[in-house]
């Protein structure tokens, strides 16, 4: 899957480690191109204690640059719920094609994007009337796939989640 870009965005502080690192070592090991994003485009913290030199700022992002977009989960991901920047690119990505995955507590920000109407999501538990409230149907299963849209459900599905997403690049080829 040469020439396959995924943009993983991460937040800047309390991303779940293993929601990123499980996933983007799948990416990797599948010859995709990863690059990790913030909003601050400095190194990142997770919940765990890794320490995640980012490539970019979220400002620098060019969505059509990429193949698929993967929003990591974890307390940090809050600070996206209702960022408008982040929105707009969600929608961008959704208009262009684009896949689109997020993990955790990140679908409540594709929720809140207007991208999950009518579709079929999983998130973490506690979060599914966020998800019902903006017109998702809520699965409850470890990792949802409606379409282009792949959300899972916390850390335990980090490896399902990615192979669903690279199982879907791979079909696009």
């Amino acid at each position: 899957m040469e020439n396959k870009k995924i943009l993983m965005v991460i937040a800047d502080r309390d991303f779940r480690d293993e929601e990123y690192l499980v996933p983007k070592e799948i990416f990797q090991d599948d010859a995709l191109e990863v690059v990790t994003a913030n909003l601050s485009g400095e190194e990142a913290e997770g919940t765990g204690g890794a320490k995640v030199q980012v490539d970019i700022s979220l400002e620098q992002v060019v969505i059509s640059d990429y193949d698929a977009i993967v929003l990591v989960g974890g307390m940090g991901a809050k600070d996206y719920f209702d960022n408008s920047f982040i929105n707009q690119m969600v929608k961008d990505a959704y208009s262009l094609g684009k896949i689109i995955g997020a993990i955790c507590l990140a679908p409540v920000i594709l929720a809140n994007a207007g991208i999950l109407k009518g579709k079929k999501a999983t998130c973490s538990n506690g979060y599914q009337t966020v998800l019902e409230s903006m017109g998702a149907i809520f699965s409850g299963k470890e990792v949802e796939i409606d379409g282009k849209i792949i959300t899972a459900n916390g850390p335990l599905a980090s490896e399902n989640f990615a192979r669903a997403i690279a199982k879907l690049l791979a079909q696009e080829e």
